[in-house]
């Protein structure tokens, strides 16, 4: 049914369900996975900017702090992959905006399904940011399920 499945995840509780969902699926129809996890840009407001000048190894340990987390994230997704037996290539994006990554990522590797939460962040974090689900299934030509 699918060539390949990817499978979208930024570690938080919800996006766990997104991941446990779409590895039950994968191993129901013997697809593999591609595990994606973004992380964006610094964007220093105000006062990360003066930090920034007194300061700019933090923008340093900013990066190599969420080159660790994608490393948990993806272990962990790879290790839940293993355990039901689905073939699993995982891939971490710094510094993409998470939407525009996983349509380009779902084209560039072939998925013909993407599976996602709903949604990642909440509370004013989302309304600034906006949806990123809603901008993948905006931008998408393959089929993406959400996962509540």
């Amino acid at each position: 049914m699918y060539d390949r499945i990817l499978i979208a995840t930024d570690g938080s509780e919800l996006a766990a369900r997104g991941l446990q969902h779409g590895l039950r699926l994968a191993a129901a129809l013997s697809t593999p996975v591609l595990v994606l996890t973004v992380t964006e840009p610094w964007t220093p407001a105000f006062v990360d900017a003066v930090a920034l000048a007194a300061d700019p190894s933090l923008q340093q340990e900013y990066r190599q702090g969420c080159v660790q987390s994608a490393e948990q994230i993806l272990e962990a997704a790879a290790a839940q992959a293993a355990a039901l037996g689905v073939a699993c290539t995982t891939v971490h994006v710094p510094e993409g905006y998470p939407s525009e990554v996983i349509v380009a990522a779902a084209a560039e590797h072939g998925a013909g399904l993407v599976v996602m939460a709903s949604h990642g962040r909440s509370g004013l974090g989302r309304v600034l940011l906006g949806s990123q689900t809603q901008a993948v299934l905006s931008h998408s030509t393959v089929p993406v399920l959400v996962v509540r």
